[in-house]
Order: C-alpha cells, then sequence, then structure tokens
C-alpha cells in the first residue's frame, strides 16, 4: 500500500456533517448469518463433545497435533518456567505494570454494608466474588501480555478463586510473556486453546475445563460471536470492536506525538479508527504533513495506512467546546485531551471509556501501566459501558430482615399494593405477619 493516505477531513459547521460523521462511525462488531450459523455448529458440538470436539476443533484452526486436552493444558511449573526464559527487564516491566494495575484495581473493591431502621429491621448489601472466571488472551496476529494481567489482576483483588485462561497457540507457537504474566498475575490453569471453541468449552464445561461464571477478554470476530451467544448461560464483559481513539487538541502539542497517538490505534488493525479533533485547520495540515512523514517509519504501515484511509477522521471545530461536544456524540474508547488545561475541559466529558489528560499522558501509557483497565467499551458504547474493573467480578446481594414489628407495618403496606395487582397470595404471605394487636 502506497505510503502517501487521504484522510477524511470534516468542518462541524458543513451542512452535511451529522451525515458524514454517522456514516463513518458506523461498525457492526458482531457479524454476518454465516459466522453465526459456524460459530452456532461449534457451541453444539463443543456441548455434545466436550474435550473431543475442543482437540478436534483447535487441531483443525491451529493446526496443532494434540491427542488428549491434557496436551493442551500447561502447568504452573511451565508458567513459572516463562518467568525465567524472558529477559530481566521484561520481568521487571511485567511485575511494575502488574502492580499499578493491582494497586489501582484496589480502589475499586466494594464492601458490604448493613443499616438498621428504628424498629429494628435491617437493610443492606452483601458483596462477593464469582467463584470461577475465564479468560480470553489473543494469541493469533500478536499476541498480549498486557492482556492478560487487565482481565486476571482485577478478578485476583475481586477475590476470585479460580481463574482460567485461554489462550491459542497457532502451530503450537508459546509467548513466554504472556504465559510469565500469567504466572504474575495468579492465574490458576491456562489452557492453549482460541476461537468460539474455548468461549463454549468455558462456558459450558467439558470433561477437563470447568464451566466459569463470566468470560472476560478480546478477540476476533468468531470469539465475539461466542461470546454472545453464551451470554445467559455465562456472563461476559462485552463484545469488542475495533480499537478508537480521539485526540482533542488545542493546537499546540506536537504533531509529530499526535500522529503517532493515532497510529497507535492504527496499527491494531485495519478497522481501528483513529480521529483527530483541532480547532485550527492550519494545525491539522501540520498533523496530516507528521502523518505522511512517519508512516513510512512504521513497522505495521501497511495495516495504519488501511485504517487511516478506511476509518480515520480529521475534524475542524471552531473550540474546544465544540470539540468536547463532538466527542460525546462518538463516545470514543480512548480520549485523549491533549490540551492545555485538561482539568477545564473535563467537567464537558460525559461519555469515554479512559480519558488520557495533557499532552505528556500517551494513550498507550494506558495500554501498558498507567493503572487503569485497557479492557473498554467501543463503538459508542461508552455512553452505557465501564472499563473492566473489579465490580464485573464481584455480585451484589441485597439483604432485607425484618423486626416483628418492621414485618407488621410493612405487611400492611405490602397487602394492599399485592391485592391492587391481583396477587391474593402474596398478599396474605405478608398479612400473616401484621400483629394482632394491631
Amino acid at each position: 500500500m502506497s505510503d502517501t493516505v487521504k484522510i477524511r477531513r470534516l468542518k462541524v459547521e458543513q451542512p452535511d456533517f451529522d451525515q458524514q460523521l454517522k456514516q463513518m462511525l458506523a461498525w457492526e462488531s458482531v457479524s454476518d448469518a454465516e459466522v453465526n450459523q459456524r460459530v452456532e455448529q461449534i457451541l453444539e458440538q463443543v456441548k455434545a463433545q466436550g474435550d473431543a470436539a475442543v482437540v478436534e476443533l483447535t487441531n483443525r484452526f491451529d493446526a496443532t497435533s494434540a491427542k488428549t486436552m491434557a496436551d493442551l493444558e500447561l502447568s504452573q511449573e511451565r508458567l513459572q518456567e516463562a518467568l525465567t526464559k524472558i529477559t530481566a527487564e521484561q520481568r521487571q516491566a511485567l511485575e511494575i505494570a502488574a502492580e499499578r494495575v493491582r494497586s489501582y484495581h484496589e480502589r475499586q473493591l466494594a464492601t458490604s454494608w448493613q443499616y438498621q431502621e428504628a424498629d429494628g429491621t435491617l437493610l443492606g448489601q452483601q458483596v462477593t466474588p464469582m467463584d470461577r472466571v475465564g479468560i480470553y488472551v489473543p494469541g493469533g496476529k500478536a499476541a498480549y501480555p498486557s492482556s492478560v494481567l487487565m482481565n486476571a489482576m482485577p478478578a485476583k483483588v475481586a477475590g476470585v478463586d479460580e481463574i482460567i485462561m485461554v489462550v491459542p497457540t497457532p502451530q503450537g507457537v508459546i509467548n513466554e510473556m504472556v504465559l510469565a504474566a500469567a504466572a504474575i498475575a495468579g492465574v490458576t490453569r491456562v489452557f492453549t486453546i482460541g476461537g468460539a471453541q474455548a468461549v463454549a468449552a468455558l462456558a459450558y464445561g467439558t470433561e477437563t475445563v470447568p464451566a466459569v461464571d463470566k468470560i472476560v477478554g478480546p478477540g476476533n470476530i468468531y470469539v465475539a460471536t461466542a461470546k454472545r451467544a453464551v451470554f445467559g448461560v455465562v456472563g461476559i464483559d462485552m463484545i469488542a470492536g475495533p480499537s478508537e481513539i480521539l485526540v482533542i487538541c488545542d493546537g499546540e502539542t506536537e504533531p509529530d506525538w499526535v500522529a503517532m497517538d493515532l497510529f497507535s490505534q492504527a496499527e491494531h488493525d485495519e478497522d481501528a479508527q483513529p480521529i483527530l479533533i483541532a480547532t485550527s485547520a492550519a494545525y491539522i495540515d501540520r498533523v496530516e504533513a507528521s502523518i505522511a512523514k512517519l508512516l513510512p517509519t512504521m513497522e505495521r504501515k501497511d495495516i495504519i495506512a488501511a485504517s487511516m484511509l478506511n476509518r480515520a477522521l480529521l475534524i475542524e471545530a471552531k473550540d474546544l467546546q465544540e470539540a468536547a461536544a463532538i466527542s460525546n456524540r462518538i463516545a470514543p474508547e480512548h480520549l485523549e485531551l491533549s490540551v492545555e488545561d485538561p482539568q477545564a475541559l473535563l467537567p464537558l466529558i460525559k461519555h469515554a471509556g479512559a480519558i488520557f489528560m495533557g499532552r505528556y499522558t500517551a494513550e498507550a501509557l494506558g495500554d501498558y501501566c498507567a493503572g487503569p483497565n485497557h479492557v473498554l467499551p467501543t463503538s459508542g458504547t461508552a455512553r452505557f459501558s465501564s472499563p473492566l474493573g473489579v465490580y464485573d467480578f464481584q455480585k451484589r446481594s441485597s439483604l432485607i430482615m425484618f423486626s416483628a414489628e418492621g414485618g407488621s407495618e410493612m405487611g400492611k403496606v405490602a397487602s394492599v399494593l399485592a391485592r391492587g395487582e391481583g396477587l391474593t397470595a402474596h398478599a396474605r404471605s405478608a398479612e400473616y405477619r401484621i400483629l394482632d394487636n394491631e
């Protein structure tokens, strides 16, 4: 692909801005009928045949030669061995990142609470961790040890007893940093399986793979489709689309920095979406010049070029307030406030997965070692979704304990409401507790 790409430019004031923006943002993360049908077949096969299906499908899709599930499970000793195979620098980086992720997520830990009313009635909430969760770690085009930390550490902080990791190893190629990250994060068991068959194994359980309560982690279109299909049998974190970054800039940040920030997400895959909103056409020109200059130097320049050509946007807004309003409409996964005073702009931001504040805060830091989670809502779902966190691995149970007096008094209220709904058994159940002396 040519190193020169034509990137779509928009001005908020142009008559067809809304239509153009909507068209560029359109994305359906889970796909066509053919993919859905194939995934359904895989799910049914694993549900019916268990281990045998997982082995057969893994051999077929990942070009492995496993005989049994034992060939597809890695021991704790193997995970510890990986710590000795990576470099000292890599191990230190993983440990620093893990500690920062753990420290940040500890602040999210919810605790149980109770309160008592005047008549002795007790109300409250009991917070408990899930028993067992599954984390999906991609292993196809690229391997992501950072994904291991971001998915496993919040579960660990939440108090989850068992963390089951699945990671595909096409042609049997294992990434030692992924295994080292699993060792550092305290993953319980690791299976070298992927795709819809891994999701099915985690959701339904097999003779070897234990069924989990929730599945988290990103994957390809087959993984996303499978996660959607098994939701209800298990919980899931989200259906993730391509990566996104939106940079709001006041025109004072070094253009090369902004260009590279856009590249940092564009290099994920051809469908990733990089967007810049700036308040000056001249500054956008400078960023475009940086893009043209830097693109030929990138190792993944073909992927970046495809992303920039097909999905990138350079938007001119009249001021930062208008830029913030457009950002809220987009609800980006990653939002950089590359401005002089990001704290002043922050109150205007309503929808974003993660907000990176100031010129020196590269989004890439959030991907690896800042501390907050990098599993974020995509495709505009930041309007109603949040980053993965400890709260995703905790459940809340309501606590209700009436005193005799409280049960009697509220029994009268419940009786009226239940009879108003025509539910006589509800009413009489409450009425039995009304005290005779009232």
